[in-house]
């Protein structure tokens, strides 16, 4: 039988879960997840703790512990989430050992926070100091006002996962971002073979935006750029990504010890039923990278996923000519990303707000 997950290993993609819970953690899931599904990496956020809060008992006896002891409701979000957090790095530090760049748990910042530097800063140092493990991820937004945030942390040593990119320019701003960061810590006397991060490039929703102007549009021009828009804009992410390694900037960092930021695919659960359940993972193979995936993603590749090789390097000229096609029937991508980057901080708030109330319950139940 082909061991599908193993040959997208073996391409060079860093497969990741993106989802944790403690009933993964304390089950054994999550451990064989590593052993069965070559999982490397785990992503989470605050949608998938009120689900794991809200659909198991294993977190009572923490908050009833946590409530007699006078907690508010931010309290216990933090001391539940880091803990679980913890303990995934921990199962997951065999693999960090062997491999340094993998092996990783990641923990968002505040999404209140966002668009406040400062408090993101502040933020991150929190978590990072909590988690208190050297191969967490602090997932900062790459906001106007998280790039700064992220050079802060990276400055400090904080290993950091940037979320919520859509454009390729918010991109490039990320890359510099990281690159700032390392040169300041560099210059501060730290180790930088020890500081670590991904920027975590958001590929599905870029389709469902889209097309869902595609469809506006009507013609059959249009239409038939459907489902191609997100692989593109990833691919000329990719394209920019090499551009920087490249660049002499880069080259003295790498010699001082630095470690690249990793392009990761995120948001690869396809959206759209018409589209292959795989699309995001098959069509994104290229060495050197992260796929965090739902585990629905991961089980449709598991049972019928292809590995074709390297489907990324070289196709940036082929992703702009679907990004001027797409110009060319009227879609404003610049507007396309504003939205996008709009609507994912308005989510992410959402997301924690439905945190929030999941343990408040939590908390009324145990008091």
């Amino acid at each position: 039988m082909t061991d599908r997950l193993q040959a997208l290993s073996d391409a060079g993609v860093s497969i990741w879960l993106d989802d944790l819970s403690r009933e993964r953690i304390e089950t054994g899931n999550l451990a064989e997840l590593i052993k069965d599904k070559h999982v490397v990496g785990v992503t989470t956020n605050p949608t998938i703790f009120a689900g794991a809060i809200s659909e198991g008992e294993r977190y009572d006896e923490q908050v009833r512990k946590l409530v007699a002891e006078g907690a508010d409701v931010d309290r216990v979000i933090f001391e539940i989430t880091t803990e679980d957090v913890r303990n995934g790095c921990e199962i997951m530090t065999p693999v960090y050992e062997s491999t340094k760049a993998d092996g990783r748990v990641s923990i968002e910042v505040e999404p209140d926070l966002a668009n406040d530097t400062e408090a993101t800063i502040a933020s991150a140092q929190r978590l990072w100091q909590a988690v208190d493990r050297p191969n967490a991820y602090v997932k900062i937004p790459a906001t106007e006002e998280g790039l700064s945030a992220i050079t802060a942390g990276i400055a400090e040593g904080i290993n950091v996962n940037v979320t919520l990119i859509f454009s390729v320019e918010r991109y490039r701003g990320v890359m510099d971002a990281y690159l700032t960061g390392l040169e300041q810590a560099r210059d501060a006397g730290l180790d930088l073979s020890r500081i670590f991060s991904v920027a975590s490039f958001f590929v599905s929703r870029v389709d469902t935006e889209v097309d869902k102007r595609l469809e506006a549009i009507g013609t059959d021009e249009a239409k038939a750029l459907r489902g191609k828009a997100a692989v593109a804009n990833a691919l000329l992410a990719y394209a920019a990504y090499e551009e920087v390694i490249a660049s002499d900037r880069w080259k003295q960092l790498a010699e001082a010890g630095a470690n690249p930021q990793r392009p990761l695919w995120a948001s690869t659960g396809v959206k759209n039923p018409d589209y292959p359940d795989t699309l995001y993972v098959t069509d994104l193979v290229v060495a050197d990278t992260v796929n965090t995936m739902p585990e629905k993603t991961l089980d449709a590749f598991a049972d019928h996923g292809e590995v074709k090789g390297d489907m990324v390097t070289g196709k940036g000229g082929e992703a702009q000519a679907v990004f001027d096609q797409l110009a060319g029937v009227g879609i404003d991508l610049p507007d396309v990303f504003r939205v996008l980057e709009e609507e994912g901080v308005d989510k992410f708030k959402k997301s924690w707000d439905e945190l929030v109330e999941t343990v408040r319950k939590q908390m009324e139940q145990e008091a």
